[in-house]
Parts: structure tokens; sequence; C-alpha cells
């Protein structure tokens, strides 16, 4: 079954999400391709050139940056002329700008987020969430010969190890855009981006007050850790919403994730489940986040954090 990868760069630099792809591209089995559209793609070749790759297909265009209408137009080219029985891009605001209208347009199955993917002899059938991560589904997709698929980042391991990709080079027309990339604006609050910590010590309401919120900082510092939250805390108004995990917050993948007081919500659940170690602290032994944990302890949080505090 071969397969196409839609590679997403920012800045000259390429993204997490495209080596993941080229990962549950693998597990198809077929040929894999890695598409690069850029001004300048044969300068992230090199990061493509992953084990699992067969091709690198260079596509120039005038842009430097991200435009959804270069990416529709390019990506519809390059599905005609390849003809790949699936197409992956991340499930990321980037490719929900085009994804969607191509998959529409050119009559081919879809699905997004997600995070779970079998070749049946039946054909593709993919798991995915549904009612806010409340209910998981298979979809299946009986009567496409071709499919696109947007998968959940983080939901696989980036893929590693020098390839031997051979080069291609398509060339695709594009009929303008209607929305141009301008600038980039960087964020006024200075906060920190919690999806490149290790290690995330996250609250939840079980830390009760407001003016707790310092001494989880603290102890955070202490431990060599980034501080983050679960809904609530935001939505009182508490901490910035970028802080928050979960699936209207950041979706998350540290070496570790600490979580105290956090029952454990599926839309928290969904951001980051996928965490190297996860170690919960919560009083109700009936939270649902044990049920992902690797460590738990049922105990009074504070009481943890005192003893934590002991340690640094």
């Amino acid at each position: 079954m071969s397969v196409l990868v839609v590679a997403e760069h920012l800045r000259g630099e390429l993204r997490p999400i495209t080596l993941e792809l080229v990962t549950a591209a693998k597990e198809l089995g077929g040929p894999v391709a890695v598409a690069v559209v850029a001004k300048d793609p044969s300068a992230l070749a090199d990061a493509v050139n992953v084990e699992g790759v067969d091709a690198i297909v260079t596509v120039q265009v005038e842009q430097e940056e991200f435009e959804n209408d270069v990416y529709q137009q390019a990506l519809e080219q390059l599905i005609e002329q390849r003809r790949p029985d699936v197409v992956f891009l991340g499930f990321t605001v980037n490719s929900m700008g085009y994804g969607p209208a191509v998959a529409a347009k050119l009559g081919l199955g879809f699905a997004s987020d997600v995070f779970s993917i079998d070749d049946q002899a039946s054909g593709l059938v993919v798991e995915r969430a549904f009612l806010g991560a409340k209910v998981h589904a298979q979809v299946a997709f009986p009567g496409h010969d071709q499919v696109l698929l947007m998968l959940r980042p983080t939901a696989w391991a980036p893929a590693e190890g020098a390839g031997s990709a051979s080069a291609e080079e398509a060339s695709v027309t594009i009929a303008g855009s209607r929305a141009r990339h301008k600038d980039y604006v960087e964020a006024a609050t200075g906060d920190v981006d919690i999806t490149t910590a290790d290690f995330l010590l996250s609250v939840g309401r079980g830390i009760g007050d407001k003016e707790n919120i310092p001494q989880f900082e603290e102890l955070a510092g202490k431990m060599g850790a980034t501080l983050s939250v679960s809904r609530p805390l935001v939505d009182q108004g508490w901490i910035p919403s970028s802080r928050q995990v979960g699936q209207s917050g950041k979706t998350v993948k540290p070496k570790v994730y600490l979580a105290l007081g956090i029952s454990g919500a599926v839309q928290h659940l969904a951001g980051m489940k996928t965490s190297g170690t996860i170690i919960a602290v919560n009083s109700d032994p009936e939270a649902t986040i044990f049920n992902v944990a690797h460590y738990g302890a049922v105990a009074d949080l504070f009481e943890v954090a005192e003893e934590l505090e002991k340690l640094y």
C-alpha cells in the first residue's frame, strides 16, 4: 500500500510531526514517499531522509512559508501524478486548512485525528475519537481506492536512522493564493512552550485555590520541571491557557509527566497519555488518570508535594 507523506516545516526547520507520519506509513508495508513543498525544498531533504522513506519528492514553489491554497493545489496535483493509496498529513492547524478540502474535491476517503491504523484484508481501518474524545470508534472506507488521513501528533514515535531515499522532483502549477503569509508575531506573554518540555509537573483542581499555584511553581523549578495544568485552572483564570494540557489545550509527550490532583477527564488524557512515564497522585482511588498512569499513588497531593520538597 503506497503512502504519500506531506512534510511540515516552519522557518526552515522540519516539524516533528513529519517523522511521526513516516513511522505510521512504514506500518503499511508499501513504498513511502515524502513530499517537501517549499521555496527551497532541497534544504529540507536531508532531514526527511530517514529509514523507511523510499523517495523524497521536492516541490518548488514561490512561497517560503505555509499557505493553505498553495499546499492544496500542490497536493491535488501530486495525488493525480503519483496515485498513492494513502496520503498522510498531520492533524495540525496547517493541515486542517487544506487537507479536508483536498479530500472533498478529489472524492477521497477521509478521517482526521487518527491515532491507530490497521491494514485489514477488507481494507484500511482507522481509529479516531468522537464526541470530545468521550468515544473511540473505527472508521472504514468502502468504495474508496484512495484515502487521506490526518494523524494525531505524538501518537507515533518519530522515525529515526539514516535513510537511502531516492530524490525526485515534481512540477506543479500554482494559480495563486488567496491568503498570503506576511510575518510571524511572537506571543506577547513570554510564557514557556510546554510541548517542548522533557518533564512536566501538572496540577489540577485538586490544588484547591489560586493561592496554592506559587507553591507548585516553586516545586517545579526545584525539580527541573515545567508547570502545566488541566483545563479547570485555566477556566478559572488562574493561569494562562498556554500551560493547559488537553484536547482544547496542548498535546504533550514529555519523558516524565507528574500529575498532582488531576482526575483524568478524557479531554485531558487525549493530550498527555503518550508521555514516556506518567506518575499520578490523587486522593480518589477511582480517578480515571490511574488507567493511563505507569505509577500511581492514592494520597493527598499536598503531603506528596511536601515530601518532594524535602528532596530538593
